[in-house]
């Protein structure tokens, strides 16, 4: 295919649409080194970065995300529950995850969110947790969130985005020097593409974590149908206020049906088996009653902050932005 069009002095200029196809080609070819097959999920993953820039990111960032949350809970005996449960399912992770420096963090929120910093760093907010009804319910969002982490899909994301901007930036130059306005026209198509396979991605990511922490949690003999009932008490809440787990993790029906059908086929033996537990009465005991006892959380409008704007470069930490525009 060809394109025609006339420059500014009246001359006709004809450039070949394969000029653009072939410079996002080349931009695509600068970073085939970045897929490596990723021990927890055993897919080729496109990553450019290490696990000491994951530790490293999640290591600056988490001080600000506990800050910007209340704080901890002020309870040793809450936060240790909370650790030991996801100390415990950290160690039946994969390869060299369970040496990552992790840390679980019990927010003193009452916005219902879990979510997870690169290089092991999990945090579960009160507002979660007092929605719950059992340690197996805890030990499914925990799970979850260490999936995120060893799916490293963090740095995958922010791979995607590097590369898109990236190749839309060759062909925005290739676009310019041929003066072909039919290729400009393609660019904001070509954006428009990207950000689909983006938000696609990130309702794979969020069932591949629903899985891994179904993995994890059988591991350690909790009963995984927990994790559906965590599912149904995310949906119950819906769009209530103080609920930002749904901006950050979709809840679409599918996900909802593909646990059940994990439940019904690879976790079918664990159903009415003794072997595999909810741990009603402890969780009661142990965690319930006394986070009862504790004051209010700070009322300060928090929960609301977001680590890393994917879509905006100047969030990202220094190392990310060189990458992204090509230093």
């Amino acid at each position: 295919m060809r394109t025609t069009r006339r420059t500014a002095t009246g001359a006709i200029k004809t450039v070949s649409m394969m000029t653009v196809v072939g410079a996002l080609a080349a931009a695509a070819g600068l970073f085939v080194g970045g897929c490596s097959t990723n021990p927890a999920t055993g897919r080729s993953q496109l990553s450019f970065f290490d696990r000491d820039w994951e530790i490293d990111i999640g290591q600056q960032a988490a001080p600000g995300m506990v800050q910007e949350f209340g704080g901890e809970v002020q309870s040793p005996d809450l936060r240790a529950y909370v650790t030991d449960i996801g100390t415990r399912l950290s160690k039946h992770t994969e390869a060299d995850f369970p040496s990552l420096p992790w840390t679980f963090t019990l927010l003193d929120s009452d916005v219902i969110n879990a979510f997870a910093l690169p290089g092991g760093k999990v945090f579960f907010s009160r507002g979660l947790a007092e929605k719950m009804t059992n340690e197996a319910q805890m030990a499914g969002v925990l799970g979850h969130e260490i999936g995120h982490v060893t799916a490293r899909h963090t740095a995958e994301r922010i791979s995607q985005v590097t590369l898109l901007q990236g190749s839309l930036q060759v062909a925005g130059v290739a676009a310019d020097a041929t003066g072909a306005g039919g290729v400009a026209e393609l660019l904001p198509a070509l954006n428009v593409g990207g950000q689909l396979i983006t938000l696609k991605f990130s309702r794979d990511q969020e069932s591949e974590a629903d899985s891994l922490g179904l993995r994890y949690m059988t591991r350690e003999r909790y009963n995984p149908h927990a994790m559906l009932e965590v599912m149904e008490i995310l949906k119950a809440a819906g769009g209530a206020g103080g609920n930002e787990w749904t901006s950050t993790h979709p809840l679409p029906e599918t996900r909802i049906e593909r646990i059940q059908t994990e439940l019904k086929t690879t976790y079918a033996d664990t159903q009415n088996n003794s072997e595999y537990k909810l741990y009603e009465d402890r969780f009661r005991t142990m965690f319930l009653q006394k986070l009862a006892q504790m004051p209010a959380p700070p009322d300060r409008g928090i929960g609301r902050w977001i680590a890393i704007d994917l879509q905006n470069p100047h969030t990202w930490c220094s190392v990310c932005r060189e990458k992204a525009s090509g230093k």
